[in-house]
């Protein structure tokens, strides 16, 4: 399959701010289904078989979707939490880590997609963006059907809907897209949960101008179908590349008037930042240029925020995803364009999902909402996006604290890391690996011990003494390192010089299959310098770790 958008591209975040027309300071349209609000791409692509679906088959959860999925065919990066599904499916897993079978939903199945908008509406989600992809191949009749029930379930939940076409590998796209709207999907709009901006039926068309040949068009038929669909009263959105404005990096040249003709124009986000700090990278130098060209313009601003691949780490318990609120919202952008709802191929789902690895399936390497040492909720990345919403309307002020715990149903978790940046020492390094990669927030850089030379130790200074409870020692996850365990005592002192155990010496193992972690309970005990002596490694002849972090 050619390059799609769920593909992660590299691309630069310090691109210059060329080309400037000046800002007006000014929505180019008032609130309304879009603009002021919080969208979710809604893929609703999941199939299984024995779910009575047209394609009767593993739909986007394996690659061959004739076979139920498992390692290593599965086609997801993250495992969803499904307790709150009426039916669900079996799978090849094994079962999860608390003895639950791995099982998975299917959209095709109604109560699926009721389950979703419900968790929208608890969530005040706003508007979900339906994604269509070519309707006319064997995919068609399985999409319709979700198309089917998303209506009624939006209905029921007061929940907002539009159908979002995607182009991507679509031949016939110029005059399919078309006829599809023409003799299907329009008759949605009579909906009352049918999403309108400036008293329009909303549209939108991703994929035109994108520099990759699954979407192979010149700026011809892709501006007639923009003008056609705004011909018939439509208020369009175009999902276009990151670098629209320039046209470089992502984008085709020669698209500029295509991409200034939408009513919205929403830019493309995953895959090109990971960080907070790219986040504000991107905010300086592509989405504030972004903004004050549309709004010289009158075109609506409608940035993408993600919560970031959890298996990529990413997430920070949710100050990745928050900073990127903050950012768009003090922007001034008309709405945010949430990447996505339901994307598990990717990671970069905000609904439900695995809370711990008691709930993934055991040997299937998926990491949980936990990987950092945080508890996270199932529903944290909803409840996140909805303070997002509330902040882009003003409900909430304008914050960079992020105001959503982690954890409900009991006391908050502890989430600050405390030896993340701080000061190390270590007993000895190989080359350059120094103990400064343990608390540097890289999972692949590392610290190593001279070798054949235990006992061996390394420890943080926390600036200040703190209560420590728990330590989450990593290496890093890359399947390379190969399963092995490791002998350490955990140790603290006051004053750096004394030091009492924690943790008596055991035995460790960091398995690749379960994220390279382990988490060590401690007594809670007021230290300044936590202090790790290994006495063995199983895997290689030096005490090894890539990851140390304390809290309270």
């Amino acid at each position: 399959m050619s390059l799609s958008r769920r593909t992660l591209l590299s691309s630069a975040v310090a691109v210059p701010a060329l080309g400037l027309l000046p800002a007006t300071a000014r929505a180019a349209s008032p609130p309304g289904d879009v603009v002021g609000k919080i969208t979710v791409g809604y893929q609703g692509w999941f199939a299984c078989r024995g779910d009575s679906s047209p394609i009767d088959g593993w739909w986007h959860w394996n690659d061959d979707w004739s076979r139920p999925p498992a390692p290593p065919t599965s086609s997801i990066v993250a495992w969803p939490d499904v307790r709150d599904y009426a039916r669900t499916y079996q799978t090849a897993f094994a079962n999860l880590g608390d003895g639950r079978p791995a099982s998975l939903f299917s959209n095709y199945d109604r109560q699926t997609v009721d389950v979703h908008f419900q968790w929208m509406r608890d969530n005040n989600i706003d508007t979900a963006a339906l994604q269509r992809f070519n309707p006319t191949g064997g995919e068609g009749p399985i999409r319709d059907a979700v198309t089917a029930h998303v209506r009624p379930a939006a209905e029921a939940t007061g929940r907002k809907f539009y159908i979002m076409y995607d182009v991507t590998n679509w031949t016939n796209m110029q005059s399919e897209i078309k006829t599809d709207w023409l003799t299907k999907m329009s008759a949605y709009t009579s909906s009352p949960a049918y999403a309108r901006q400036n008293g329009k039926p909303v549209v939108c068309v991703w994929g035109f101008g994108f520099n990759d040949p699954g979407r192979p068009w010149g700026p011809e038929p892709c501006q007639d179908v923009v003008d056609w669909f705004k011909a018939r009263g439509c208020y369009v959105i175009g999902g276009v590349p990151t670098h629209w404005r320039l046209e470089i990096e992502d984008s085709r040249k020669g698209f500029g008037n295509v991409y200034r003709s939408f009513d919205m124009i929403s830019p493309w986000m995953v895959g090109r930042i990971g960080t907070p700090a790219d986040t504000d990278r991107f905010y300086t130098n592509v989405n504030s240029p972004d903004q004050a060209e549309c709004n010289a313009r009158g075109i609506d601003y409608q940035p993408c925020v993600l919560p970031g691949d959890v298996g990529s780490r990413q997430r920070l318990h949710g100050d990745f995803m928050w900073r990127q609120f903050y950012n768009m919202v003090r922007l001034g952008a008309q709405g945010i364009y949430v990447s996505m709802f339901d994307e598990f191929n990717e990671g970069n789902q905000i609904c439900k999902t695995a809370e711990t690895q008691a709930d993934v399936p055991v040997g299937s390497g998926y990491l949980a909402l936990d990987e950092d040492g945080t508890r996270c909720s199932a529903d944290y990345y909803m409840r996140l996006t909805g303070d997002g919403g509330r902040m882009l309307k003003g409900q909430i002020a304008l914050t960079a604290t992020r105001p959503t715990p982690p954890w409900v149903g009991g006391p908050p978790a502890p989430d600050v890391d405390l030896a993340a940046g701080r000061a190390t020492a270590q007993s000895s390094q190989t080359q350059h690996y120094g103990s400064g990669n343990v608390v540097d927030g890289d999972p692949n850089s590392y610290w190593e011990s001279a070798n054949n030379a235990f006992p061996q130790w390394v420890q943080v200074d926390l600036g200040t003494a703190a209560a420590v409870r728990r330590a989450v020692l990593a290496l890093p996850p890359n399947p390379a390192w190969a399963r092995r365990t490791q002998t350490v005592a955990v140790l603290g002192s006051a004053d750096g010089q004394s030091f009492s155990t924690l943790a008596g010496s055991a035995g460790y193992s960091f398995d690749p299959a379960t994220g390279n972690s382990v988490t060590i309970t401690l007594p809670g005990s007021r230290v300044r310098h936590v202090r790790l002596s290994f006495s063995g490694n199983t895997g290689w002849p030096a005490a090894q770790l890539s990851g140390l972090r304390l809290y309270a």
